[in-house]
């Protein structure tokens, strides 16, 4: 099973100027996880749970069942919550800069 790559929405599109549209990361996250052999989840805010609750989640769940969990951040308390279950941690600027050249 390939490593599944979480990414935290707004960390990502706003660590670069000027910024990404939301459409232009998740039209961009794509094939860039095609090229790392990943598959990627886009996580935006949602109504009453917020996008950091919901990668934890996720995280939590996918690394319950075995699976192989990035996230892309920059949110220091997020990576904190994330050091149980991520194997590998992505900076927000870093995945923008990658996705940019996509």
């Amino acid at each position: 099973m390939s490593a599944i790559v979480l990414v935290d929405a707004e960390n990502v599109r706003r660590s670069v100027w000027p910024n990404l549209s939301r459409e232009e990361l998740v039209e961009r996250v794509e094939p860039w996880a095609e090229r790392e052999g990943v598959r990627a989840t886009v996580v935006f805010e949602g109504r009453g749970e917020s996008a950091d609750d919901r990668i934890v989640a996720e995280a939590a769940r996918l690394h319950a069942e075995g699976g192989e969990v990035w996230v892309a951040t920059s949110d220091r308390e997020l990576r904190e919550r994330l050091k149980p279950y991520a194997k590998r941690i992505i900076g927000g600027g870093s995945l923008a800069r990658l996705l940019a050249r996509t």
